[in-house]
């Protein structure tokens, strides 16, 4: 059992030099067979483990090698296996086999497509390490690692500039929150001697809540996590990330690697309930994301920007619960979320492979009965993220919206809000796509097909998991069972022994109304939606607070007016002022100083021997005469 870790990394690992060292020898579906069968075996000895510390209550410890061990710093390369990362193993492991098998169809006629899933297995290696590190810098290397991995897949098709300059602005913002990690890494080990995530955790548990330095401490690990997870003022980076290849989009910015924020302060939840004043921040920061994100996402025409923005409104979501202290709610709505975007992205992947890379819902309509199959895929996934029963997200949204309504009702009003948003842009998304009439566009193009059954087999079992995963935590409104909120239990006692207000959950009378006043909203938002872009014109051109929405709020306008160009500006004025005119005066007054006694030094050098003579003469006389005075 100790080895089964260890085999988690190895496998990504050697699929990763494999594919990267033999790709002009490997054909394209013999690449795309070996990846996803790296990621199969994956999947199965994370069951495994999952079943493991489920089961037996225990976590498993595997001890790699002593990294760091210089006087009384010691860092040991370890992997732990609790439940929290037993669960993201599933979500990693089971969410990526489906992109994997996925892109072997949506991939297949590009001509570095080897390329891709080499990169594909190189970054399920980078997330494994991080959820599966028992410190916080091998966390940092696997935090480190799916950032570069996502700049290499957002950059994929770097012919085209425009994609280079999105992966690069993805690596600059991350590399700004990376730095408040860092700073958080320094505090840790100067306060706790130690960056073992359990043994800080059971020393700060010893202080008082509201400690100075744990807020410090929290801050900059929140900083980290605004980065990686795309919250204000770190988020417009990930629309931008939609230039890389839609199964990137489904893997890493939507079920994957945006969430390693949430993980992270889930894992360090001890530090963060501690810290009340971080956690009112988060929930500020989370809540004006979400609503932020959400307004934009109803105004956006690109079918993958509207998803992207969808997740970072969900994102906000997840962050809003973790400043609730519902670091439970939180988990289970990342849980479900990572099937039904994953399913959503793929389906627009679906979309955009019918219609030959047409990304403009303005050009699209009336697809509903050229490409049924994907039709319906995007119904489900429609649904669960609107958070209607059955499917996934109405239990974990109902979740939190119940910890909302516990902590006040201008809070569970605000969170409600959110959710009708979500409802709003994806009905929206779905009507004009599927159900509008066709566009002049889709009219003109005879090729509009059906995807092949190597991408429907996934979107179905993904629709599958976002329709029936829900039901493993019930209301308690239906039911005592509560599976998930049981099983991550261990994970979080410590958190609520400290702080036991945490996590409460509302009565059942109180959940009838946080149940119904959403449902009958959101059927209400459908049906306008529905007259809006199907009986009449689906697309007008915006103007006024509209206009301010489509324009994504000029965040990227005023991000270039406060910080791009002032940078610029300085930079060319230290180029044309401080180095090509003063520096480099400097530099050739030195130049032509040298050359100047050059000039006069060399007289010497005449080849007189009656000078040479009258020069030794004067020498020898001004040695002795020195002699006598010293």
């Amino acid at each position: 059992m100790q080895l089964l870790p260890i085999l988690l990394i190895v496998f990504p690992l050697l699929g990763f030099l494999l594919l990267g060292l033999t790709q002009k020898l490997m054909s394209k579906s013999t690449a795309g067979i070996l990846a996803s069968s790296v990621i199969f075996i994956n999947l199965v000895i994370a069951t495994v483990l999952f079943n493991f510390v489920s089961s037996n209550n225990e976590t498993l410890t595997t001890f790699l090698f002593n990294w760091i061990n210089v006087g009384s710093l010691n860092i040991p390369f370890e992997f732990v296996v609790d439940r929290l990362s037993a669960l993201m193993l599933l979500i990693i492991n089971g969410v990526g086999l489906m992109i994997h098998i996925y892109s072997i169809g949506y991939m297949k006629e590009d001509e570095a497509n080897n390329r891709f899933f080499s990169y594909l297995n190189l970054f399920v290696f980078f997330m494994l390490i991080l959820v599966l590190s028992s410190n916080y810098l091998v966390l940092f290397i696997g935090w480190e690692g799916v950032g570069l991995s996502s700049y290499l897949l957002i950059g994929f098709w770097f012919k085209d500039h425009a994609n280079n300059d999105a992966a690069k602005k993805a690596f600059i913002y991350n590399r700004i929150g990376d730095l408040g990690f860092l700073i958080a890494m320094f505090l840790l080990y100067t306060n706790f001697h130690s960056l073992t995530i359990s043994e800080i955790a059971a020393k700060a548990s010893t202080l008082e809540i509201g400690n100075p330095t744990l807020m410090v401490i929290t801050l900059c690990l929140f900083v980290g996590a605004t980065g990686k997870s795309a919250q204000i003022p770190l988020f417009t980076w990930l629309p931008d990330a939609m230039a890389g290849p839609t199964p990137v989009s489904a893997l890493i910015h939507a079920a994957t690697m945006v969430t390693a924020g949430i993980y992270l302060i889930a894992r360090s939840s001890v530090l963060f309930v501690l810290s009340p004043i971080t956690l009112n921040i988060i929930l500020i920061i989370g809540t004006t994301t979400a609503i932020v994100a959400g307004l934009i996402a109803i105004y956006q025409n690109d079918i993958k920007k509207i998803l992207a923005y969808s997740t970072v409104s969900q994102l906000g979501f997840l962050f809003m619960a973790v400043g609730l202290g519902s670091f439970t709610g939180a988990m289970f709505h990342l849980f479900t979320h990572a099937f039904f975007k994953a399913l959503l992205f793929l389906a627009a992947g679906s979309v955009i492979h019918a219609l030959n890379n047409e990304q403009d819902i303005r050009k699209m309509g009336g697809l509903s009965k050229k490409i049924p199959a994907t039709f319906a895929l995007f119904v489900i996934g429609t649904i669960a993220i609107s958070g209607l029963p059955p499917f996934a997200g109405f239990f974990s949204k109902e979740l939190i919206l119940g910890v909302a309504y516990e902590h006040s009702l201008t809070m569970g009003l605000v969170a409600t809000l959110v959710s009708l948003l979500t409802s709003i842009y994806m009905f929206r998304l779905l009507f004009v796509v599927f159900l509008k009439p066709e566009s002049d566009a889709v009219k003109a193009n005879h090729h509009v097909h059906e995807s092949p059954k190597t991408m429907l087999l996934p979107m179905s079992i993904l629709a599958f998991f976002s329709m029936v995963v829900g039901f493993i935590n019930i209301p308690a409104l239906f039911s005592e069972n509560h599976q998930f909120e049981n099983y991550l239990a261990p994970i979080f006692e410590i958190s609520h022994k400290l702080v036991p207000s945490h996590e409460t959950i509302p009565n059942v009378t109180e959940e009838w109304s946080i149940l119904l006043l959403p449902l009958l909203v959101i059927v209400s938002i459908i049906l306008f939606s529905y007259k809006r872009f199907v009986n009449e014109k689906a697309l007008q051109s915006a103007s006024g607070l509209t206009s301010l929405m489509a324009d994504k709020f000029y965040f990227d306008e005023i991000y270039d007016f406060i910080i791009v160009k002032p940078s610029i500006f300085i930079s060319n004025f230290f180029r044309t002022i401080v180095d090509q005119t003063i520096l480099n005066s400097f530099i050739d007054s030195i130049g032509s100083s040298t050359l100047l006694i050059g000039n006069y030094v060399r007289r010497l050098q005449s080849g007189n021997t009656g000078l040479y003579l009258l020069l030794m003469v004067f020498s020898i006389i001004t040695v002795l005469f020195l002699n006598i005075i010293l």
